[in-house]
Formats: C-alpha cells, sequence, structure tokens
C-alpha cells in the first residue's frame, strides 16, 4: 500500500554564506549516498555554472527534464514540478531555492513549486545562501553594498527538517575563487575586489552562524519544553535583566547590555514584574522608557504577573533558559535589608546554575518609598479586618469598663489579645497589627493606672502591654503567613490537578484542538484562545480552534502567544499571566502539538484503510472479471459452440447443453445483480418501496430455483403482514439461502418463519461447516469468501443481503445452528395495524 500521498515530504537545507561555498557539491554527495542505500532520488534541477567538478557529480544520476519557457523572444528553461510530481521519487535535488521563476510559471518562486512537491509526499533536498533571507536582506546590502533581488522567507527555511551549514572561511573561498573553481576567469578579479573581500565574507559567514544558531536553539526550546526541563542548560549566553520601571533602570539596562555584547550570538532580554493588585508600579512613562531602551540595545521587554518578585524573576529566567541575571542593588536604607532583605539578595538565593550579576548605582543604599504589602487574602476580607480592627476594640473596652477592677488587668489583655487573633484571622497582617497598637493604646488609657494618662506606673503592667503588643503582632504574622501558604498550596494542586489532566488526555489521545483552547481558557481565566496555524505559502494564518468572544485571528491581534512549532500559535486575550503559570500554559502548547499530531495520524490512517479497501475492492473485481466472470462465459460459449456446430448431437447432449446453458446463464445473472445492487448500496441510489405484504408472496420465489430437495420451506399462509419491500426482501433471502445451499451441499437447507410481538424472524438454517464467531461480522463485508475457493462467487451474496436488509429496515445476523452449521436470522418488522 502506498503512503506516500498523504505523507508531507521533508525539507533538507544546505546553507552556505556566500556563493562557491560548495552546498551544490554537497547535497550530491548526499544524494549518490542515499541513491547507494537504495533510495529512489532523481535531480529535479541543478545548476553546474559550467563548473566540471559539479557535472562530474551529475553522473549516476537521474536527471527529470527541464521545460522550457519562452519569454520576449528567449527560450528559458526551469525546473518542471509537474513532472518531478509525476515521477513520483522518494526524494528531490532541487538547487537555488530563492530563484525567481519565468514570468508565466505556475508559481512566481522556486520555494513554492517546492512545497507543491513537499505536499506531494516527496522530500526535498535544496540549496539556500545566507543573503537571500529576506530577514537579512537590508543588512546585506549594507554590508555588501549589493540588494539581492532574490529572497526566500525566513520562515520556509526555519520550518525545515533539517538545515545543514556548508561552511568555509573566507581565505580558502577566495583561493578557490581565484583557482576558477567557482566563476569564469574573467569574472574572477572583480568579485575579489567587490563582493568577496575578505570583510565582507567574514560579515555573511557570522550571519549564517547567527541565524543557524538561532534555529538550533528554538530546537533546544522545544526539547526542554517537550520533556518538562526546568532547569537552564545554557547553551548560549542569555542574559535576563530586572528593571523596577525606577530612575536605576537606565543604569542597569546598559550595563547588562554591554554583559550580552561580550559573546557573539547572544540576547538581552528584560523582564518587569507587575504586582498582582495593580495597586503599586511605577507610571507608564519610566516603564516605556525602559522598553525604548532595551529595544535600541537589541532586546525586548517582558511583563509578568507575580506577588513574590524574586520568585517570579527566577521563573521567568528559568523559562527562557537564561544563563545570567543582571539586577541592580537594592535601594533600601541597610536597617531595613537587614530586617526585610532586599529584592537583589533574594533572587541571589533562588538563582541556582544561573548567575546573578548585581549592578550598584546612584539610588543604592538611599532611601525608597515603601512598597504597598500586598495580602493574599480577597479584598473582602481585607474590608471587613478593617472594619473589625476599629469597631472590636472599641466594643471590648465598652464591655471591660463596666467590670473594671485592679485585679482584672490580664483577663483585659487576654480579651484585646482574642480580638486581635480574630482580627488577623479575618483580614491579614495589616489589620491584626492596628488592632494590636488600638488595643495597647486603649489598655494603656482605661485599664492601667494611672487611668486616663498615656503612662503606666507599675512596671509588671508595662510588662504585660509589651509582651501583649509582641504575642499579638507575632499572632498576626503567622495568620497572614498561613494565608500566602495556603494560597500557594492550592495554586500548586491546581496547576498539578491541570498537568495531570493534561497527561491523562495525551496519553488516552482523546482530546481534539477546541478542547485544548477550551481547556486553556478556562483554567486561565481568560476572554478568549485561538489555535493558528501559517498557511502553507505562508501568507496569512488559518484559525484552527477557538473559544471565547472575538478569539484573535492573527498573533498580532492577541495580548500574549505561545509558540507550538515552528507552523502554529496559541493566541491568548485576557488577563495579563503570572510567571509561575508560564509552565502549565508550555504544557498546553505541548498538547496542543500532540492533538494536532494524533489528529494527523488518524486522518493518514483512515486514508491508508481507504486505500487498503479500494485495493481489495479492485483487486476483487479483477478476479471478478479475469475468473469468476469469465467461467460461466465459458461455459455459456462451449455450448452454444455445441448447439450450432455442424455436428449432429443426440437428445442427451443437446438437453445437457442447454442445462449448462441455462445454469450458466442464471449464474452469470445473479454475479451481476449482486455488482448491481452493491453498487446502488455504495452509491445511496436505492429507495426502497414499503408495504405491507404477506411472507407468502416473497419466500417461495426467493428459495426457488434450487435442485429439488436442497431447501424445505416452513411457512403459514396465517402468518401477519409485515411492513417491508417485497422485491428487496426477496433477493436478501434469495442470497442468503443460495449461500447456505452453496456451503452445505448434500443436507437440505430449512426456512423456518416465527412471529414475535413486535417483529418475524425467518431463519435460514444449514449444516455445513459452520463461521467462527470471530469471523461472522467479517463474513458480511463485500468480497470476503472466508477460504471458499470453488468457482462461481465474489463473496458479495451476504455483503449485498445484509445493505438491501438494511435498507428495508431489517436486520440479519449470524447463529449456530443446533448441532452444527450456520443459521442466519433475519428480522422483518411487523405491519402496524390500521397502517
Amino acid at each position: 500500500m502506498d503512503e506516500r500521498g498523504p505523507r508531507r515530504g521533508k525539507l533538507i537545507v544546505y546553507l552556505g554564506a556566500a556563493p562557491g561555498v560548495g552546498k551544490t557539491f554537497a547535497m550530491l554527495d548526499e544524494a549518490h549516498r542515499r541513491l547507494g542505500r537504495g533510495t529512489d532520488v532523481v535531480v529535479g534541477l541543478v545548476e553546474t555554472h559550467d563548473r566540471p567538478q559539479t557535472a562530474a557529480k551529475l553522473a549516476g544520476l537521474e536527471v527529470v527534464p527541464r521545460r522550457t519557457v519562452t519569454y520576449r523572444g528567449s527560450t528559458l528553461t526551469e525546473m518542471d514540478a509537474e513532472a518531478v510530481i509525476a515521477r513520483h521519487p522518494a526524494v528531490v535535488l532541487v538547487d537555488e531555492l530563492a530563484h525567481t521563476n519565468v514570468p508565466g510559471s505556475r508559481h512566481a518562486k522556486r520555494w513554492q513549486d517546492v512545497e507543491d512537491i513537499r505536499r506531494a509526499g516527496i522530500d526535498v533536498i535544496t540549496t539556500v545562501n545566507i543573503q537571500h533571507l529576506a530577514s537579512l536582506n537590508d543588512e546585506v546590502e549594507r554590508i555588501t553594498g549589493v540588494r539581492q533581488r532574490e529572497t526566500v522567507p525566513d520562515a520556509v527555511v526555519r520550518a525545515a527538517d533539517q538545515v545543514q551549514l556548508v561552511d568555509m572561511s573566507p581565505e580558502a573561498l577566495r583561493r578557490r575563487l581565484a583557482h576558477g573553481n567557482v566563476y569564469r576567469a574573467e569574472a574572477i578579479d572583480a568579485s575579489l575586489t567587490s563582493y568577496f573581500r575578505v570583510g565582507n565574507l567574514t560579515a555573511l559567514r557570522e550571519l549564517a552562524l547567527l541565524w543557524l544558531a538561532d534555529k538550533v536553539d528554538d530546537a533546544l526550546d522545544d526539547y526542554r519544553r517537550e520533556h518538562r526541563i526546568d532547569t537552564p542548560w545554557p547553551a548560549r549566553e542569555r542574559v535576563v535583566v530586572a528593571i523596577t520601571g525606577g530612575a536605576e533602570g537606565e543604569t542597569v539596562v546598559r550595563r547588562a547590555a554591554r554583559i550580552a555584547s561580550r559573546s557573539a550570538g547572544s540576547e538581552l532580554i528584560a523582564v518587569h514584574v507587575v504586582r498582582s493588585d495593580g495597586l503599586s508600579g511605577p507610571d507608564g512613562t519610566s516603564l516605556r522608557a525602559s522598553r525604548e531602551l532595551v529595544e535600541e540595545l537589541g532586546g525586548s521587554l517582558h511583563s509578568v504577573v507575580g506577588d513574590d518578585v524574586p520568585e517570579a524573576v527566577i521563573d521567568f529566567a528559568r523559562g527562557v533558559n537564561a544563563s545570567m541575571v543582571v539586577v541592580g542593588v537594592s535601594s533600601h536604607t541597610s536597617l531595613r535589608q537587614l530586617f526585610v532583605g532586599s529584592t537583589a539578595t533574594e533572587i541571589a538565593r533562588l538563582s541556582g546554575p544561573i548567575d546573578v550579576h548585581l549592578v550598584t548605582h546612584d539610588k543604592a543604599g538611599g532611601p525608597r518609598r515603601m512598597r504597598r504589602s500586598v495580602s493574599p487574602l480577597s479584598r473582602s476580607r481585607q474590608a471587613a479586618g478593617w472594619v473589625a480592627a476599629t469597631v472590636l476594640p472599641v466594643l471590648v473596652t465598652l464591655l471591660l469598663s463596666a467590670t473594671h477592677t485592679e485585679q482584672s488587668l490580664p483577663l483585659e489583655v487576654m480579651s484585646y489579645l482574642a480580638v486581635t487573633v480574630l482580627v488577623a484571622m479575618v483580614g491579614g497582617l495589616l489589620p491584626g497589627l492596628a488592632a494590636a497598637l488600638a488595643g495597647f493604646l486603649l489598655l494603656n488609657w482605661f485599664f492601667t493606672e494611672p487611668v486616663g494618662q498615656w503612662t503606666v506606673s507599675e512596671p509588671r503592667n508595662l510588662v504585660a502591654l509589651l509582651v501583649f503588643v509582641v504575642i499579638a503582632a507575632a499572632v498576626s504574622s503567622v495568620v497572614d503567613r498561613a494565608s500566602r501558604v495556603a494560597a500557594d498550596a492550592a495554586r500548586a494542586r491546581a496547576e498539578a490537578t491541570t498537568m495531570s489532566g493534561l497527561s491523562q488526555s495525551v496519553l488516552t489521545g482523546d482530546d481534539t484542538a477546541q478542547a485544548v483552547v477550551a481547556r486553556l481558557r478556562a483554567t486561565f481565566g481568560l476572554e478568549s484562545v485561538s489555535l493558528l496555524a501559517r498557511h502553507d505559502d505562508l501568507d496569512g494564518w488559518e484559525l484552527l480552534a477557538a473559544d471565547g468572544p472575538a478569539a484573535p485571528e492573527t498573533p498580532e491581534a492577541a495580548d500574549a502567544q505561545v509558540r507550538v512549532d515552528d507552523r502554529r500559535v496559541l493566541a491568548l486575550r485576557g488577563r495579563s499571566l503570572r510567571a509561575s503559570e508560564m509552565r502549565v500554559l508550555d504544557g498546553f502548547a505541548v498538547q496542543a502539538g500532540l492533538v494536532l499530531e494524533y489528529r494527523r495520524l488518524r486522518e493518514r490512517d483512515a486514508r491508508a484503510a481507504a486505500l487498503e479497501h479500494a485495493e481489495a475492492t479492485s483487486t476483487a473485481l479483477l478476479r471478478a472479471v479475469s475468473h469468476d466472470l469469465r467461467t460461466p462465459l465459458a461455459t455459456i460459449r462451449a455450448s452454444v459452440d455445441g448447439l450450432v456446430g455442424g455436428g449432429r448431437l443426440g437428445e442427451a447432449e443437446r438437453a445437457e447443453l442447454l442445462s449448462s446453458l441455462d445454469g450458466s446463464t442464471d449464474q452469470l445473472e445473479r454475479l451481476i445483480d449482486n455488482l448491481l445492487d452493491l453498487s446502488r448500496l455504495s452509491s445511496g441510489l436505492l429507495t426502497p418501496r414499503v408495504r405491507d405484504i404477506s411472507l407468502d408472496e416473497v419466500l417461495p420465489l426467493a428459495v426457488a430455483g434450487h435442485p429439488p430437495g436442497a431447501v424445505v420451506l416452513d411457512l403459514d399462509e396465517e402468518e401477519p403482514l409485515v411492513r417491508t419491500d417485497p422485491g428487496l426482501l426477496e433477493r436478501v433471502v434469495a442470497n442468503v439461502v443460495a449461500n447456505a445451499v452453496r456451503h452445505a451441499p448434500g443436507t437440505a437447507v430449512r426456512v423456518d418463519v416465527h412471529a414475535g410481538a413486535r417483529d418475524m424472524e425467518i431463519r435460514v438454517a444449514d449444516r455445513g461447516p459452520g463461521v467462527s464467531e470471530a469471523a461472522r461480522e467479517r463474513m458480511f463485508e463485500p468480497f470476503q469468501r472466508l477460504g471458499d475457493a470453488t468457482p462461481g462467487g465474489l463473496g458479495l451474496g451476504l455483503a449485498v443481503a445484509r445493505g438491501l436488509a438494511d435498507a428495508v429496515g431489517a436486520t440479519l445476523v449470524a447463529e449456530d445452528t443446533p448441532g452444527g452449521g450456520l443459521t442466519m436470522v433475519l428480522t422483518v418488522p411487523l405491519a402496524v395495524a390500521g397502517s
């Protein structure tokens, strides 16, 4: 079975920094290697440029003839993509991927012809120079002074299954050029002094190496994401700089840029952490200035949401496989850093294998506006806590004032402590501290001597008040921390549940692309989510699945996007995502890729099954024409020749020939009828004419035509009417009976009728070899003879019988005959009274 059609061919690209590095030569070497391995390889188009070494490499390879094109009076040649597809090799060589076709061709560019060839399931090996990539066109022009007119979209080469760099030092390439191995002798001097200068070749070589490094880096990111590897792999220098949007941002960003510039191919990424409450943070002007500076220095700025800034920064750095984090030294005072620490030191503590570089600046160690403490509790609980912190101490004071004595101070201290604990449990740290402070002041004013003054006469009372404040503050802090831990645990539990669900759906393969985007939207509470795929011609995007109103139809229309693979992205619209949520989001991206791969494999399997079924049908039909139909035709021809021949025949011989002619004609008629019935069933052209009938109109005709005693019909004339198409029902019974007689020679086939409450059973029982339970459903498929090698049958009788039975509302199943054999049970609905 040929499965090449549904499979999309692979693309292998030999990439070079300049003409003459040996791309075509390397491509031809690969072709000979594959040819020696037994692969079907042809040359679609190879440009030798009159280089004898390259031309010699073509020896032994099949070359598909080019097509000729007349343009403005000149006859030109182009690759014949249609001929390549018609030839359908396993691999085709196509030189110069960026080539522009002659006007009037099917496609403007050769890479579009290559896409057609790949869609036909043919692998393509091609070549391209770095200066022909569309994104580098301007840079190449600045380096060489030459603008390339022939370009290929970067996405075409990036999506290649394999990119092989053909590298050569500038000096070696210039020697090759000087020896006449690249251009003709008259063009050598001009080339050496212009395009092929050492500086030009060095810059082009660097562009090629960096571009390929980017593609390799994408492949590494895909591998880490698919295998859930969270720890950074420092395969490439990637510097993450944490910015606050403050005045120190410019100093820190410029320092990070200098660090990144020390390594070729390094990447500068800035990250800004936004508090989830949205109430604190830099003003838009300062953050916009930071973004412009980062982009000016060749980097990119990303915003993530997180209440714990150091953890958010490190989560982001791990997610982008960073090798270093650059952060400014804290501007907190030394005293504050002693008690609460600093963001920079916490980042260094959490960084693990990632290097951390601290940058000092003018604001370091100076005064800094304190951030608003963010509670993990909801706003409604915080508001309730502040109300309780205001009201409860006053109410307790009123109640305790009525019973106050000199010995009741411990009770009053415990009462205010209980109020503080209650407030902290409801509203968190700050309302609890406020309640503790209010309790301290009220105890001092109303219940400690001298009453009505902010002084304490008894040292023990002072100690009691101070202990109260310390305990109240500690309890508030513990309650607040417990709330944070509970929130983290809930978030981790939700993340684990989500990842478990993803893993289960991936293992079972039951998910669809629509289910993935719907689950993603529900999990993160997004406004809408789309799964997009770039068109094969790279012009625009196709919407594969979407959930939510106004789902983005392009990545640019989304608030955020997550790469699935080279051609597909998840486009998200709605709230900003936390840095810690990126791991789950990557899991959704992997799942989306797997779902699409499962769908592709299922579609390929369905096409393969259809091809297999068509092949079996074709084989059976050919067998019918070559043998099963020829047998009765040969008998008819022999009988006719005997009857019309000149010889004298006796009555017995004449009767034998006529009997043979009659039997073969009946056999041929049955075969043709079955083929026609199967064709009508397959095309849906069969229209039953259902009416109320008596079985004695149908069954005697259906069992006729067999030798005497071969079929025994037991039919009661008083049996109720059935509702069916009499002609089609007769065909069903006739096929079933003929099949039974065929497989049980020498024994009588019984046809019995039994009436039930709603339907009538027609049972055709034989005493033949029977059929195993495992093979019973298969015998109702077309061209299934289950080992029957006797001539005259196509294996269509039971397939046609079941199809016709379904068409008239009946059912046909097989059962064992008691004592041996097979019983076919045909169930026909009874006529409805009054219909």
